[in-house]
């Protein structure tokens, strides 16, 4: 056991394999028998491809590079694919990231588009496609761009033909209903294809605020008709919808304040805790029935279980094994059910359930320990207390390395961690990143601030009109509540975050003396310019309930905004850009950095071409830590070996 000051603690985990492990498997589903799933491929170029296991157990890459299977619509996208079997064989479609295209795709020979190229917005964007053989089609959700602006967009229901002639035809592409919701989920046929039910929402609500639930016949010709609203509202959030086998309509409504499911509009498992999430992607599932009845579900409070729900009785019987986190991300198949699940001490990997017999194994994407477990973080689940007594959920993984231990009488650095969204939260999960800077002797503390889900409406709803308030006081009060503790250096405390977070990060930095650094990833840094047009169609309107009607409150704008308040900061910071982010573009940082200039405070900027929100590519992630960690090394008095220097200016 080496005795050595905190930071400088040799570690196993370096960048590279935190890169090479970043990402994890999203959108199951059954093509027959065979579980498919998406995949991250940091190392090439951060494309997703699909992946197939094979009867015998084998997993199988479908589609090589450059095919990439991600949806672009809303811009964060959502499910990307589906699949069926034809005389035997698997026929899968897929969207296509490069041209937003669907393909149709059957294993030995090469993708054939089925939908045209649009002369704006990208390309005709897919998501949730389903494929109904029976009629020849693929149903989902289309996004189709109407000028060059980014709020320039409709988005309907639609079927495409599976034969290819709409490859070069918009108007072979038939529009199941008119586009009178600015926002729809991809629909749902019932068990008799007489009916069908989607979500949809109109700015500027987001649809953790309200959704309604649309019900409507399906005519001879596959139109839909009579569409009415059979539950939701403006203050009520409709998560997800699906038909039971004997044609009920399942749904996940959070009109008691938290997600629980309902069939036919009784309550089935009423519960103070969540059983949907918020729609940030289309297409995610929490719930998926089974044949003879019982629900496959994934559910909790400040962390989810894969759960099987028994209708009949309310009773949910959960399944057994490591996992603590399970995805929003299910398929079933006859008995079986397929998701996505984690822990602390292992990644995101493919999880089946046999119902009858209630055993859950691992059958793809399977953790393997690149570095000896004992180097990873042994996380703490606390609550802290913040202003006005209210309670802040965090996770706190405090430095750890088996081979060293710090001088007795040194407080270790922490960086605090803030999730984006905001609306979403931090899952208690292994996260290499994090384990780098933990087996190096730097704590990290990750802060579900007031606003984060999983925690029933009323806490998600502290942030209303209270963003850059509430999420930064609440970082701030764990950072200082560890520090009062004597289990954090209070010299030594640093925050960062990405997108929603980089923007906590950023206000963090104006508002507070709490931080000796930060890293701010990706941001929102001028609230007037993202509420005026900046930013994509999907949030467009989301500071209207975050921070206020930039009408009413315009002073709020300015009042919160980092760009305006550049002059306020004295810590030394690190900015991380993808130049072709249309979420948080690069001209806030531009207008963000004009504002820095001169100030002399150090400061780095890396811009990163090819990259846009969330960074995909392992160089740049590699990149990225280093930087991060050269930051704290420098503002801390670090001494981490083998890390290059941050140059920083100012």
């Amino acid at each position: 056991m080496q005795t050595l000051a905190y930071g400088s603690w040799p570690s196993p985990i370096h960048a590279a394999l935190a890169a090479a492990h970043d990402g994890h498997p999203e959108f199951v589903g059954f093509v027959g028998d065979e579980a498919w799933w998406t995949e991250p491929r940091p190392g090439e170029g951060g494309r997703r491809t699909l992946v197939r296991r094979r009867p015998d157990g084998r997993e199988e890459a479908v589609l090589p590079a450059p095919w990439n299977v991600r949806s672009r619509v809303i811009e964060y996208g959502g499910q990307p694919w589906a699949g069926t079997v034809v005389d035997g064989r698997p026929l899968v479609v897929f969207v296509n990231f490069a041209d937003q295209r669907l393909y149709r795709y059957e294993p030995g020979g090469e993708p054939r588009p089925l939908t045209p190229v649009s002369a704006v917005g990208g390309g005709l964007r897919w998501a949730e496609p389903q494929v109904l053989t029976e009629r020849g089609e693929v149903w989902g959700v289309l996004e189709e761009f109407t000028g060059e602006g980014p709020t320039d967009v409709r988005r309907v229901p639609a079927a495409v033909p599976l034969d290819g002639s709409a490859a070069r035809d918009r108007d072979a592409v038939r529009e199941l209903t008119d586009d009178r919701h600015r926002f729809v989920t991809g629909p749902r046929l019932s068990p008799d294809g007489r009916s069908v039910a989607w979500l949809a929402w109109d700015h500027p609500r987001m649809p953790w605020d309200g959704t309604e639930l649309i019900v409507a016949a399906v005519d001879d010709a596959g139109t839909f008709r009579r569409a009415r609203t059979a539950a939701g509202g403006a203050q009520e959030s409709i998560a997800q919808v699906e038909w039971a086998a004997d044609g009920a309509l399942l749904y996940a409504s959070d009109r008691t304040g938290w997600w629980n499911l309902y069939r036919d509009g009784v309550a089935l498992c009423p519960r103070e805790e969540e059983f949907g999430g918020p729609l940030w992607n289309l297409g995610r599932r929490w719930f998926a029935p089974l044949p003879g009845g019982p629900i496959a579900v994934v559910h909790g409070r400040g962390a989810t279980a894969l759960g099987i729900l028994d209708p009949e009785t309310g009773e949910v019987v959960d399944a057994a094994g490591p996992w603590t986190e399970f995805a929003p991300t299910l398929a079933v198949h006859g008995e079986r059910v397929v998701a996505v699940g984690a822990s602390p001490r292992s990644a995101y990997e493919v999880v089946e359930l046999d119902t009858r017999t209630g055993r859950a194994r691992v059958i793809g994407a399977e953790h393997d320990d690149a570095v000896d477990p004992a180097h990873y973080p042994e996380p703490q689940i606390r609550t802290f207390t913040g202003p006005a007594g209210r309670d802040i959920h965090a996770h706190i993984y405090p430095p750890h390395n088996p081979g060293c231990v710090a001088p007795g009488d040194e407080l270790p650095p922490y960086v605090v961690r803030v999730h984006g969204g905001p609306t979403s939260r931090a899952p208690l999960v292994l996260d290499l990143e994090i384990a780098y800077f933990t087996s190096r002797g730097i704590g990290v503390a990750e802060v579900n601030h007031g606003g984060s889900t999983g925690h029933g409406r009323e806490y998600r709803g502290r942030l209303r009109e209270q963003w850059g308030v509430v999420d930064v006081e609440d970082c701030a009060a764990v950072a200082l509540a560890l520090a009062e503790e004597g289990t954090a250096d209070r010299a030594r405390l640093a925050i960062r975050g990405g997108s929603a977070g980089g923007w906590t990060s950023a206000a963090s930095l104006t508002a507070t003396d709490v931080y000796a650094c930060g890293t701010i990833l990706y941001p929102i840094l001028d609230l007037a310019g993202w509420g005026a047009g900046e930013t994509h169609d999907f949030e467009s309107q989301y500071l209207e309930t975050l921070v206020g009607p930039l009408a009413e409150v315009p002073g709020r704008y300015a009042e919160r905004s980092p760009a305006e308040h550049a002059d306020r900061i004295t810590a030394p910071f690190l900015l991380l850009q993808g130049l072709d982010d249309v979420i948080c573009p690069p001209a806030q940082c531009a207008r963000f950095l004009e504002r820095i200039r001169g100030r002399s405070v150090p400061h780095a900027y890396i811009a990163f071409e090819g990259e846009g929100h969330g960074f995909r590519r392992a160089d740049t992630m590699i990149r990225v830590l280093e930087s991060e960690l050269s930051l704290y090394a420098q503002v801390f008095g670090l001494n981490p070996p083998g890390v290059a220097t941050l140059e920083l200016s100012g």
